[in-house]
């Protein structure tokens, strides 16, 4: 840890930023917790600096300290500085200054990309006016000249034709475009540090693989310093030249990315590293009956325009899918984002209007209404992407996971239910003891297993899982899947598994299906396909998965790695 500790980065240059003997903590009642403990590092001009580790490890927490983005008095300082020589006269510490002078060094020399860019932007304003806010306040720019710094702003960051957005609100982006107008608004006044924190986690492999090409060309057109935040270890070899790893508050080992990548000395590092989704799924049973069936399904929503909002095109969401999945087999689902793919997984389950025919366990369901589908809604579950977004924070785990057992088995008394409750956070590796917690009060890993809780509970046979891994790092991610697997194999359930991770999906499902503007591009054993895909689009959205762990971004396409 000797270098995160050194007064000057490895080739001599002094550092633009240097972090000291930093802690964090917050208050809790009368009592406070270290979430950041004596953390120390260093990032020069023109650096990268990855600061790696799960979920609570305290990056988020230590980046925000930086710019003094956390809430006081809730958040304090026990001890540290952080010293950053960018505005020409030595050394100053961030950490002293008051709210007016920090205002002054944020967003102008020190900028800030987020992880979720729609949380992060104003749902109120466009695209000009957020970027355009942000030169009047740190340039007095204004009028004709600051929306041509905008447009500029937005070609430099890849944005296709960009007058035509600047009016678009972030609901009328994708995630790859909402992220990338994070990235214009923190390059908008050409930072000396960019602080970049998962900005790619909840974006799909070819997404992510524009957006780090997009820094790293941003990064040496500016010479800007770039401190990294993630959990994606694929990532911090392709983009970062030093790293850091943190557990529990401390930064455990440092060093150059090469060195760390090549013989990781820490036992933490070493787990890191191979918390890889392990194993393969089951082989189908040919023989297995059919759970779901649909024929050519569409989903096409109007596209209204005129006074008399009339309907002038259609934007084909699904146009013309078939699907077919037996007991016990997990079908995956693939593709960029806006292929079609939750799409496809909402119109299955009958929450959203669908033309073509849909059969479960026999059954035709898609002429079915609102009040005959609902004794359907116990065989047919779904587990979606943010637990945190789809669980009440108004409720205790116990009454989120029994809801529906309220709904489908009023026969049950309290005493019954409580028991189901109890059963099901056991088969997910809960204490059912932290029944009677909230969200809020549980890690991302946590949460997630009190999604699938939930929908186990009333015993289904077939469950959609909507990117249920994304949001998780890599050791969490893995005890997911493994879950995910015991259940199939105890429960005899059936996925509908839709990701843009393919190596999750390498490890669950058996076989796999590419999505492309709405139509399946590709379809088949999913061993089969990684091994050998058919179409350009699928060598390179494979291509994008598997080579980001390298820094070539022309090697060939490859297959996930071997899962033993």
């Amino acid at each position: 840890m000797s270098e995160a500790m050194s007064e000057h980065a490895p080739d001599g240059r002094p550092p633009l930023l240097s972090v000291r003997e930093l802690s964090v903590a917050f208050a809790q009642g009368e009592r406070e917790t270290l979430a950041v403990d004596r953390v120390s590092f260093d990032i020069a001009r023109g650096e990268t600096l990855a600061l790696v580790g799960e979920s609570g490890s305290g990056k988020s927490v230590t980046a925000l300290s930086v710019l003094k983005l956390l809430q006081y008095p809730a958040a304090s300082h026990p001890s540290g500085q952080v010293l950053f020589t960018g505005g020409g006269e030595g050394p100053e510490d961030l950490l002293a200054m008051s709210e007016r002078q920090i205002r002054r060094v944020r967003g102008n020399n020190i900028t800030m990309v987020f992880q979720e860019p729609m949380t992060s932007l104003n749902p109120l304003h466009t695209v000009e006016q957020q970027i355009a806010e942000i030169l009047f306040l740190h340039r007095g720019m204004r009028g004709p000249a600051a929306r041509a710094r905008v447009i500029e702003l937005l070609t430099e960051v890849g944005i296709p034709e960009p007058e035509t957005r600047l009016g678009s609100y972030p609901h009328q982006l994708s995630g790859g475009q909402r992220q990338r107008v994070m990235i214009a608004m923190a390059l908008a006044n050409e930072p000396q540090l960019l602080i970049a924190d998962e900005p790619t986690t909840a974006l799909d492999v070819t997404v992510q693989a524009q957006i780090l090409t997009l820094l790293k060309e941003l990064q040496r057109r500016l010479g800007m310093a770039m401190l990294f935040i993630t959990h994606d270890l694929g990532i911090v070899r392709r983009i970062a030249d030093r790293v850091c790893v943190m557990n529990h508050g401390k930064i455990v080992e440092a060093g150059p990315a090469a060195e760390i990548f090549a013989a990781p000395s820490h036992p933490y590092t070493r787990a890191l590293m191979e918390a890889q989704p392990k194993g393969n799924p089951a082989p189908p049973d040919p023989q297995a009956p059919m759970v779901l069936e649909a024929d050519k399904l569409k989903v096409w929503f109007p596209i209204k325009a005129g006074v008399m909002r009339k309907t002038v095109g259609h934007i084909k969401a699904v146009d013309g899918v078939s699907v077919a999945i037996r007991k016990g087999e997990t079908l995956g689902v693939v593709g960029e984002s806006g292929s079609g793919k939750t799409t496809l997984g909402l119109a299955l389950l009958r929450l959203i209007s669908s033309q073509g025919p849909i059969v479960f366990m026999g059954n035709a369901i898609d002429a079915l209404g609102f009040r005959q589908m609902r004794p359907k809604r116990r065989e047919m579950q779904v587990v979606f992407q943010d637990p945190f977004g789809s669980l009440s924070p108004r409720m205790s785990i116990a009454d989120i996971v029994g809801e529906g057992l309220k709904v489908h088995h009023p026969e049950l008394s309290a005493e019954e239910r409580d028991a189901r409750v109890v059963a099901a956070l056991r088969d997910v590796g809960l204490e059912p003891e932290t029944r009677h917690r909230y969200p809020h009060e549980f890690s991302g890993g946590q949460r997630q297993r009190v999604a699938i809780a939930r929908a186990i509970v009333l015993e289904p046979s077939f469950v959609v899982l909507d990117e249920p891994t994304s949001a998780l790092d890599m050791l969490v991610q893995a005890q997911i899947v493994d879950l995910l697997r015991d259940l199939q194999k105890s429960r005899g359930l059936t996925y509908l598994f839709i990701s843009h991770d393919l190596r999750v999906v390498a490890a669950l499902a058996s076989r796999l299906m590419v999505m492309k503007q709405g139509v399946v591009v590709e379809e088949g054993p999913a061993q089969e396909l990684f091994a050998h895909p058919k179409t350009d689009y699928t060598r390179a959205l494979f291509a994008a998965a598997f080579n980001l762990e390298t820094a070539d971004e022309d090697a060939p396409a490859a297959g996930p790695a071997e899962n033993g």
